[in-house]
């Protein structure tokens, strides 16, 4: 099967997670990280191990009692994690009906979406997917990912977003800001992040950045260096 590469905004949406053993938790946390408006989380056990710890993020809820189907109603994804296949089958076949987004774990035959592996340096998201096929492949890869992309790379996009409402701010046209944009990332600014060569970094951007900013990389720079 192919899939459609996406990054979901979360942001203002209910979800729901049924199971919470470590497989739940896990995609739990994973979704308030991401700004879900609210989780709820559904398990036929009172008792929780490691649960406390995602409580404790704000915006979640968790009830120990059997998932029903009304608590599909206003979710807008669902992650089903229970060991109780009939359950997770029943549920995929509730949120297709629904057209409400639904993964079920180790399921993605009966899943409307999979989560592929991450990882995250600043703002920079890298995701790992073989359709379903190797999960541990995914997981290799992403570590191979791991030793390559530094935090340089997070530093490098914390100072691309200052400098891009500054230059825009000062009208040039398109393809001048294209071409200071392209300059910055095509030069030796992200090694001299990675050494900490505060006088490289400032040299770099002398070189790419219009004059009138050039007041400006003292605090461009505060902090990456």
């Amino acid at each position: 099967m192919r899939y459609y590469p996406i990054f979901v905004n979360l942001k203002n949406k209910d979800c729901l997670v049924v199971g919470a053993g470590e497989v739940g938790k896990r995609k739990s946390q994973s979704l308030l990280e991401a700004g879900a408006k609210s989780v709820l989380i559904l398990d036929t056990s009172a008792a929780v191990s490691g649960l406390k710890s995602i409580l404790d993020m704000g915006n979640v809820q968790f009830e120990s009692r059997e998932f029903k189907e009304s608590d599909l109603d206003g979710k807008f994804l669902v992650m089903a994690c229970t060991s109780n296949q009939q359950v997770n089958g029943w549920i995929s076949q509730l949120c297709e009906d629904r057209e409400i987004l639904c993964n079920i774990a180790d399921q993605p035959e009966k899943s409307s979406f999979i989560v592929p592996a991450t990882f995250k340096r600043g703002d920079l998201t890298m995701a790992m997917s073989t359709a379903g096929k190797s999960p541990a492949m995914a997981r290799r890869i992403r570590r191979e990912l791991q030793e390559k992309f530094g935090d340089e790379y997070a530093q490098m996009l914390t100072l691309m977003g200052r400098i891009r409402p500054l230059l825009l701010e000062l009208g040039m046209d398109t393809q001048d800001n294209t071409t200071v944009f392209r300059e910055l990332v095509n030069s030796n600014l992200l090694q001299a992040l990675g050494k900490h060569d505060l006088d490289a970094a400032r040299e770099i951007l002398e070189e790419s950045l219009p004059q009138s900013l050039y007041v400006n990389i003292p605090e461009l720079l505060d902090g990456l260096i």
